[in-house]
């Protein structure tokens, strides 16, 4: 049975994550969150075990948050005799697998996700915009509504993020969400559900933080996965690991192809799947994804 460990992406922070796993081995995680006060400049355990839902839910803190709870899930799975033959993040959870597939170091892979997280923030701030998960249609007639959209004066809504055969969420500004929004239901959406963000992450309203991010990382050295890395940007395997620094600065304002990931896995041979990092969202999307293949969450 061939394993894949998957990483959770931004919005799957809670509070008080990564505390159990913590006072469950004492001493266990201290070289990960040692590593992160040193990058982040703050600490970051007394964040993730006392912060806030608010708190955490700031971009700035969010990300280095659910990377550090993949980082420390994957460590339990490994300490405890799990294998794994190939990896994959849904959004920010690429930089977990960068790590874990020994790709990047810790201490690198902290210092991208300081550099990410700050961009984002920015230009966050600067183009706000809004995101909506579209449930009960399948991804096709969700391009043909956004096409419909998008571009029509201010209006802007794409497709941002391919999660299952049919759930795809949206994002664009406010008038072009409204607008997919009505039309998607006409079409018979069972549910068009806002997210909690304040940006349209994975849309062309963040290349400027994509490009800003590409500079910033051009010198950081990132080596070959040691492990099989399946690629959002791509929806495939990654072949060549030359691409990674243009793939992650692409990342930011390029849909997330998740349902195509899972597929070009389940066709290599993977048929479990290991999820590493707060909740268990990506589990979901695995069993509504793919048919005989079986999955674990690890949590705490």
């Amino acid at each position: 049975m061939s394993t894949a460990l998957l990483f959770s992406g931004q919005g799957s922070q809670y509070s008080g994550m990564g505390k159990a796993l913590y006072e469950a081995a004492p001493g266990a995680y201290d070289e990960i969150f040692g590593t992160a006060e040193e990058v982040l400049g703050f600490d970051l355990k007394k964040l993730m075990f006392e912060g806030t839902a608010e708190e955490l839910a700031e971009t700035c803190n969010s990300q280095p948050a659910i990377f550090t709870m993949s980082l420390m899930c994957a460590k339990k799975y490994t300490d405890e005799g799990g294998e794994f033959d190939a990896v994959a993040g849904h959004s920010l959870g690429e930089y977990a697998a960068l790590v874990v597939s020994g790709a990047v170091d810790m201490r690198t892979g902290y210092t991208l996700i300081k550099h990410r997280a700050a961009c984002m923030d920015k230009w966050a701030k600067k183009n706000s915009g809004k995101m909506a998960a579209v449930l009960g249609l399948p991804a096709d007639t969700v391009r043909a509504v956004c096409a419909k959209v998008n571009g029509k004066g201010p209006d802007l809504a794409v497709p941002a993020n391919f999660n299952t055969p049919v759930q795809t969420v949206i994002s664009g500004n406010e008038s072009g969400i409204e607008k997919a929004t009505e039309l998607l239901k006409t079409e018979g959406a069972k549910r068009v559900v806002p997210l909690a963000v304040a940006a349209a992450f994975h849309s062309p309203l963040m290349k400027e933080a994509g490009i800003e991010f590409g500079e910033l990382i051009k010198d950081i050295p990132i080596g070959t996965p040691g492990k099989a890395f399946y690629s959002n940007v791509t929806g495939g395997k990654l072949t060549d690991s030359t691409r990674i620094h243009s793939l992650m600065s692409n990342h930011i304002y390029s849909p997330v192809f998740f349902t195509s990931e899972l597929e070009a896995m389940h066709a290599d041979g993977i048929n479990r799947f290991v999820e590493c990092g707060p909740g268990k969202a990506l589990t979901g999307m695995v069993k509504k994804t793919l048919d005989d293949v079986t999955t674990e969450a690890i949590d705490n």
